[in-house]
């Protein structure tokens, strides 16, 4: 009975400490990125709200909170409240099954560092992502109002399309591993990160989840000089917030699993293994932000054809061309 109770201690305090320091991470996302674009367009960035403009991201809080969140007079109310949760309530559930190290000794039991080790771990990363969907088309649908409508169906036919190639870009990571655990995965890259022997399933994975996440070049759902703001135009207040809060929840989401899927997770030398899980996650969320810097917007029908007739056939060969290596090297 001890023991139970002890466990359920141990899982509510992961959960929390994990919620706390992904809540944090991404409200200083924001000042990070506003920071670095403005450098990049030789511009200062925020700089007035605390030294460097470190408390930029409280400031932005309050006004968020303060804000009247209002609801289209035409709008379904009760889907249009409900949808911007979906976005950012999928996006911390798949941390559930994220490692950040082995083991922790506290009151002397070993306690994993990951909140629930799955053994089909991979599919529950594929199905919360394929639910992030959900969000965006309610989202759009429930304002009445054409361009959310028009963001929410492109948001809808993008996330679809590159799921295709982002869960066949994994399935050699799954073959190499022989198993569907993300512990099982960071484990097999022991003696080397599948980055050096996948290095394709790397390039077709993060593409097809920067797209996922609607990121430039691939954010055509928001694309404001078309659609005003895409599927959350009518937003406003806490509500606007939680579609954001979820847009840089799952850039940090992406660092995380091209971390544990191709970096070796937590492995490296010197640093404890939470901070080069952190490290990956960041390397990740500045090339993101540099595209978002630097690169174009694609035209839809470019997106789509990308998607479906170059993206998912090299995806499809990539995983005979691990079979094959797989079979020569004789594992």
């Amino acid at each position: 009975m001890a023991n139970w109770i002890t466990g359920i201690i141990f899982v509510v305090v992961k959960v929390g400490v994990v919620l706390i320091l992904l809540l944090l991470l991404a409200a200083y996302l924001v000042w990070v990125e506003r920071k670095l674009i403005a450098r990049m367009q030789v511009r200062y960035g925020p700089n007035r709200a605390g030294r460097f403009g470190l408390l930029q991201p409280m400031a932005d809080l309050i006004k968020l909170v303060t804000k009247e969140d209002t609801v289209p007079e035409a709008a379904s109310r009760t889907v249009f409240l409900f949808a911007p949760a979906v976005v950012a309530t999928t996006a911390l559930l798949i941390f559930a099954v994220v490692p950040f190290g082995k083991t922790l000794t506290l009151w002397g039991k070993p306690v994993p560092l990951v909140i629930a080790d799955l053994n089909v771990g991979v599919l529950f990363v594929i199905a919360l992502s394929s639910l992030g969907v959900y969000g965006v088309v309610l989202g759009g649908w429930a304002s009445n109002s054409k361009y959310s409508l028009l963001g929410g169906i492109r948001g809808a036919a993008q996330m679809v399309s590159y799921e295709v190639s982002l869960g066949l870009s994994l399935v050699p990571v799954v073959m190499w591993a022989h198993s569907f655990s993300l512990v099982d995965i960071v484990n097999a890259q022991a003696r080397y990160p599948f980055i050096l022997v996948l290095p394709g399933s790397f390039i077709i994975f993060f593409i097809s989840a920067v797209a996922e996440i609607k990121r430039i070049p691939f954010d055509l759902p928001e694309a404001e000089n078309e659609l005003v703001a895409g599927y959350h135009t009518e937003y406003s207040g806490m509500r606007f917030g939680l579609f954001f809060l979820g847009e840089y929840i799952t850039m940090v989401v992406l660092g995380a699993l091209v971390a544990i899927f191709f970096w070796g997770g937590w492995r490296g030398p010197i640093l404890p293994p939470f901070v080069w899980v952190l490290v990956k996650v960041l390397v990740i969320v500045f090339v993101l932000i540099w595209a978002r810097g630097t690169l174009p917007r694609l035209r839809y029908d470019q997106l789509m054809h990308f998607g479906w007739k170059v993206l998912m056939p090299v995806a499809l060969l990539n995983i005979l061309a691990s079979g094959a290596l797989r079979l020569v090297l004789g594992f």
